[in-house]
């Protein structure tokens, strides 16, 4: 792995030369109510890779804290995601936030007989307007001073089932005047009687994520707590909660910025929305920025990291151009991609001085740029399919395909003159026919004629039918995050995000490789074999206008 170095590194090179750390110990703790995505891919990048740089350890750890939308399908695709991505499973173990529940609720029990949390009556609206404002400080809860053993009592009644949901909170006794909003006496448990995909029906009081991430920190040795930029402002709470509780351990926590990439959606919410309401195929349609879409698209985890390594690890704020990431893309696939003919918009081609009966091969290379990469054989014959678009009856300028009494040469293969055209009953071109210069196949005309076109093409008689998929931009809106007033981010759906051609003609090869599997059409973009028979999913068009960006 290229060496990880930022802003982060730093702090913990800090760290280890004062001796506060001897090995690194890193987590990533997503809450399984949702598919990751590739702002998690950033989180993933950076707890696994600094682990990884100074030889420390990385653990997953599932924040289940929440069991009404927690379910065991996302536990299982975060699993898958973070193998995917990492291609190893997280050295320092993998955890569940909910088996620390009864630690949660012993700490929650000392603060309470130290004098540092209360059972607390105000409804949410109440707390809210006890709460105070950014320029006002809050009021102190009438509950505030109840004694210790009124709190213990109360709180085992809370375990116990006793009140009914939302109508008593555990609060922590911090400071109702503080700048800092969430050190206004923060609720670190609620009553909330759901089924947990774990625990079941056992408890019927959670830990709120400010309460229990600290302690679970702790509890596994976690050295350095990394998050995104929201939790900054949490920190001081989160050390409170850290120092006041008996815990083993203190770790830190420091924030970086969150990967915001343009023309999609990162909040669970709404991509849970476009799927609900069948806007997409589902969480892994290709369009979706989910782990899970990006791998069905045809990404790499490789090309997913080089991405985010470039995007940056910073504390501000950006959004960065999705085409940085398809540009990643390219670069991998460019260099390790097999190539195959793929004819997209079938046009015939009848080669009339071609003999019916005879068919031949030609010898292709499957990369041109990777000659360990072999050659294939390509079977020929007197019909053909080429690409609609490489044939036009009235040429634009500089066009250098196939046109009336004009030559192109067929990839790999002979040089062919276009003598007649056939319409339908339209008008539209439905067959053209050509003769083939059979001294030049794959070779040089004998006569020295310079031809400058070059097609390709797919024997008729092997040609193996598929279906594409061809994928843009979800979104219109370049920054989702900033949707004008008075509309929704729905509005800037992209109609055209996906294009499905029907009929498309590939050549026989092509049928043999295993799902999964990333080709470049040469010449109309780079596809991926999907797991539905027939259908290839296009990764990336060959178009790379970005490269130049980067190089300015």
């Amino acid at each position: 792995m290229e060496d990880v170095s930022n802003f982060l590194t730093e702090i913990i090179d800090e760290d280890i030369a004062a001796g506060l750390a001897e090995q690194i110990h890193t987590r990533f703790p997503p809450e399984p109510n949702g598919y990751l995505h590739i702002g998690s891919a950033k989180a993933i990048y950076i707890n696994w890779s600094i682990a990884k740089k100074y030889g420390g350890k990385f653990n997953l750890r599932y924040d289940d804290t929440n069991p009404v939308k927690e379910d065991t399908e996302y536990v299982d695709s975060i699993w898958e995601d973070i193998k995917w991505l990492t291609g190893e499973e997280p050295n320092g173990g993998v955890y569940y936030g909910s088996d620390y529940f009864e630690k949660c609720y012993e700490c929650a029990v000392a603060l309470i007989q130290a004098g540092k949390a209360y059972v607390c009556d105000l409804t949410q609206e109440e707390m809210r307007a006890y709460r105070g404002t950014l320029t006002e400080p809050g009021k102190d809860s009438p509950c505030r001073s109840r004694p210790v053993e009124e709190n213990l009592r109360l709180f085992q009644e809370m375990r116990e089932g006793k009140y009914p949901d939302g109508s008593m909170t555990l609060r922590a006794k911090i400071d109702m005047a503080s700048p800092n909003m969430n050190l206004r006496d923060p609720a670190i448990y609620r009553i909330v009687r759901a089924h947990h995909h774990r625990q079941g029906d056992k408890w019927c009081i959670y830990p709120l994520y400010d309460f229990a991430h600290p302690i679970q920190d702790a509890l596994e040795g976690i050295t350095h707590s990394l998050c995104s930029i929201e939790f900054e402002n949490h920190r001081p709470l989160y050390e409170w909660v850290v120092e006041n509780c008996p815990l083993p351990h203190r770790p830190k926590q420091r924030e970086f910025a969150r990967l915001n990439v343009t023309n999609t959606v990162m909040s669970k919410r709404y991509l849970r929305e476009l799927v609900e309401t069948g806007r997409v195929e589902g969480w892994d349609d290709p369009r979706m920025p989910t782990l899970c879409a990006l791998r069905r698209r045809g990404y790499t985890p490789a090309a997913i990291l080089e991405f985010v390594r470039r995007a940056g690890i910073a504390k501000a704020n950006s959004l960065v151009d999705i085409r940085l990431l398809e540009h990643c893309i390219r670069e991998e696939l460019n260099e390790t991609a097999l190539r195959r003919m793929a004819v997209t918009e079938p046009l015939k081609m009848v080669i009339t001085n071609y003999p019916a009966h005879l068919e031949e091969t030609f010898e292709v290379p499957n990369n041109p740029r990777d000659e360990a990469a072999g050659v294939r054989q390509v079977p020929f014959t007197r019909e053909l399919y080429i690409e609609k678009s490489d044939f036009a009856v009235v040429p634009p300028p500089k066009f250098q395909r196939l046109k009336p009494d004009g030559e192109v040469r067929l990839m790999g293969s002979y040089i062919v003159k276009c003598n007649e055209v056939v319409t339908d009953a339209n008008g539209e071109v439905a067959e053209v026919r050509c003769t083939a210069d059979l001294d030049t196949g794959n070779g040089m005309p004998k006569d020295g004629r310079k031809v400058k076109g070059t097609i390709h093409w797919v024997s008729a008689a092997h040609a193996v039918d598929a279906d594409l998929y061809l994928y843009d931009n979800l979104f219109t809106l370049e920054n989702t995050n900033d949707v004008p007033e008075g509309t929704n981010y729905l509005d800037y759906l992209n109609p055209d995000s996906l294009k499905h051609l029907t009929g498309c003609k590939l050549e026989p090869s092509v049928a043999d490789v295993p799902e999964g599997t990333r080709m470049q059409f040469v010449r109309m973009g780079y596809y991926i074999k999907d797991r539905e028979p027939g259908r290839y999913n296009r990764i990336v068009t060959l178009k790379d206008g970005f490269a130049k960006t980067l190089q300015k």
